[in-house]
């Protein structure tokens, strides 16, 4: 997976687009596809930020309530 931009880029297409330049005009001078400025953007007016959302960390295992059971029944089919 791709790197995030920095959020000095970020920040830097974002005050193009609120002084008045098209988003697509601010992609082009950036170099960034005109996907990542919408949404750069969108996210500046919906949050006041442009920063990327959290990545990664440690997700919970999708069967971690069902433990119990899985053992019950792993046991059973031994004896």
């Amino acid at each position: 997976m791709a790197r995030a931009y920095s959020s000095d880029l970020r920040e830097r297409v974002v005050a193009a687009v609120m002084a008045g330049a098209t988003v697509r005009a601010a992609a082009e001078r950036f170099g960034v596809s005109v996907a990542s400025a919408v949404k750069w953007s969108q996210r500046y007016r919906a949050t006041g930020s442009a920063a990327a959302k959290p990545s990664g960390g440690k997700k919970p295992y999708v069967l971690v309530g069902e433990r119990a059971w899985l053992l019950r029944g792993s046991r059973r089919r031994r004896t």
